[in-house]
């Protein structure tokens, strides 16, 4: 009987809740080392940058083409749409790196009020991209400040991070020059004929 249920393919072998649990919780401590990189910091005021220069370009082009009285021109409102559709993505992006953080990291994450104010620019950016039209959406432009903020947030978790690593670093020093001290004093120990 044992031999046969060995035999079964692997898709009918019995799944434990501790296997499951097991994995769930790799899987969140790997999102956490993910979610507090360097690499994923990089990712995010990439995508800060790309968005501000979205922005940016939609009001230069909406600003040209009204003073210019090209708006009528074949080319402007496909380019207007496209970014939209970039700030659109890009704030779809953040919601669901919120969402990741979220589940990584749990409730604790809005313990502090630079995470409580970090998902409120999220969550608004998010909205104004999804709901803005007509006379919204030149203000939904001013949303660029907020999503700067995101760059002063890795700023600080960087800052923080490299404050961390620093004082690592000078406690290692320290325990270094301890030892390198007492083979000082075991070298002129031995160099003396003492030991």
């Amino acid at each position: 009987m044992a031999d046969n249920h060995a035999s079964q393919p692997l898709l009918h072998q019995p799944v434990s809740s501790t296997t499951v649990s097991q994995y769930w919780s790799r899987l969140r401590r790997q999102s956490q080392r993910f979610l507090a990189s360097t690499q994923k910091h990089y990712l995010i005021l990439a995508l800060v940058g790309i968005d501000v220069v979205a922005i940016l370009a939609e009001i230069l082009i909406s600003l040209v083409a009204c003073e210019t009285g090209t708006k009528d021109r074949p080319w402007v409102d496909p380019a207007l749409e496209t970014f939209k559709i970039i700030g659109l993505v890009i704030s779809s992006l953040f919601l669901v790196e919120l969402l990741a953080s979220l589940w990584a990291f749990g409730w604790e994450l809005f313990s502090s009020w630079f995470h409580c104010f970090d998902a409120f620019v999220i969550l608004v950016g998010f909205i104004i991209d999804v709901l803005a039209h007509g006379v919204l959406e030149d203000i939904a432009s001013l949303v660029v400040v907020l999503r700067l903020w995101r760059v002063v947030k890795i700023v600080e978790e960087m800052s923080v991070g490299a404050e961390e690593r620093m004082e690592e670093l000078e406690a290692q020093v320290e325990k270094l020059e301890r030892e390198n001290t007492k083979l000082n004093q075991q070298l002129r120990a031995l160099e003396s004929g003492e030991l």
